[in-house]
C-alpha cells in the first residue's frame, strides 16, 4: 500500500488524459523504410482498435510500394497521451527487404513523434503569422477529392512550420485538421523548450522526450523487438506488429515510475 501511495503521489504530467497526435516519419532506408513506416502505422491502428479508442487521419504522404513517406492521425481515448508517449522516437527495423535480391540484412529507422493535442487556450495564433492555401487534393482519392480545391496548407512563418491536410471532402473539415496539427506542434515546441529548461527531469523519464533517441528495434530474421531504454526483449514479432503491445509499454511506465520514485527518495 505505501509503494501504491508513493506511485500516486508522483507528480502526474499536464497532458495525460490528452488525446493524441501522432507523426510518423520515414527515416533511413528509402522505399524500406516507408514500407515500414506503414506497417507500423498499422500496428498502432490496431492497438488503438483495441482499446477503443477513435482514430482519424489528418495527413499523410504515400509511395506507390504501399508505404508511406509520413503519416499524421489523431487518437482520441482516455488517457492517450498516458500511453502513448512511450513511443515517441527513433524506431529501427532489420530484415531483408523484398527489394533485396542478395538476401543481405538491411537496417533502416523511422520516427514517431506523440504530441498531446492543443487546445486553443493552450496555444494562441495570431491570424497575421499564417498564411493559407487552398488547392486539389493529389494523389489516391474519389472523384469529388480530386476535382474540388479542398486541400489546405497551412503556413506559420514564425515556426517556419507547414501543414497540409487533405483527406477529407470538406475544405472546412481539412482546414480544421490542419489547424489542429499546427497547435499541436506550436504547443509541442513549448513543451521541449519547458523540458530542456528541466534537464534532469528529462534524463530521468524513460526517453519521453528526446526525438533523435534510438528506443526500439525491430529483428525480423530472430522475430524479436528489443527496446533499449529498459533492456526489454520479446521474441513475438508478429504480435507486435499486429498492435500486441501493451506488454512493453507496461514496462516502460513501470520503469519510469520506479525512477521517479527513486529521485524522490533521494529528495
Amino acid at each position: 500500500i505505501a509503494d501504491e501511495l508513493k506511485i500516486l503521489l508522483l507528480p502526474k504530467d499536464e497532458n495525460d488524459d490528452k488525446n493524441v497526435i501522432v507523426e510518423i516519419r520515414a527515416g533511413a532506408g528509402g522505399d524500406e523504410s516507408a514500407l515500414f513506416a506503414a506497417e507500423i502505422y498499422r500496428m498502432y491502428v490496431h492497438y488503438c482498435e483495441g482499446r477503443r479508442w477513435k482514430i482519424e487521419t489528418m495527413e499523410v504522404e504515400e509511395i506507390g510500394i504501399g508505404g508511406m513517406k509520413s503519416v499524421s492521425f489523431m487518437v482520441t481515448g482516455n488517457g492517450a497521451y498516458s500511453v502513448l508517449k512511450y513511443e515517441s522516437g527513433v524506431h529501427r527495423v532489420q530484415r531483408v527487404p523484398e527489394t533485396e535480391s542478395g538476401g543481405r540484412i538491411h537496417t533502416s529507422t523511422i520516427s514517431v513523434a506523440v504530441l498531446p493535442e492543443a487546445e486553443e487556450v493552450d496555444v494562441q495564433i495570431d491570424e497575421k503569422d499564417i498564411r493559407i492555401d487552398v488547392m486539389r487534393a493529389s494523389g489516391n482519392g474519389g472523384q469529388c477529392v480530386n476535382t474540388t480545391d479542398s486541400a489546405v496548407r497551412l503556413t506559420h512563418y514564425p515556426s517556419g512550420i507547414v501543414v497540409y491536410s487533405q483527406t477529407e471532402k470538406s475544405q472546412l473539415q481539412n482546414k480544421e485538421k490542419a489547424f489542429a496539427l499546427l497547435r499541436a506542434k506550436l504547443y509541442d515546441i513549448e513543451q521541449q523548450r519547458a523540458h530542456d529548461a528541466e534537464a534532469e527531469l528529462r534524463m530521468s523519464q524513460v526517453g519521453t522526450g528526446d526525438r533523435s533517441e534510438k528506443i526500439r528495434t525491430y529483428n525480423f530474421p530472430q522475430g524479436r523487438v528489443t527496446d533499449h531504454r529498459i533492456g526489454l526483449t520479446l521474441y513475438k514479432l508478429d504480435k507486435i506488429m499486429d498492435g500486441d503491445i501493451q506488454e512493453i509499454i507496461d514496462a516502460c511506465i513501470a520503469a519510469d515510475q520506479a525512477a521517479k520514485l527513486a529521485k524522490m527518495n533521494e529528495e
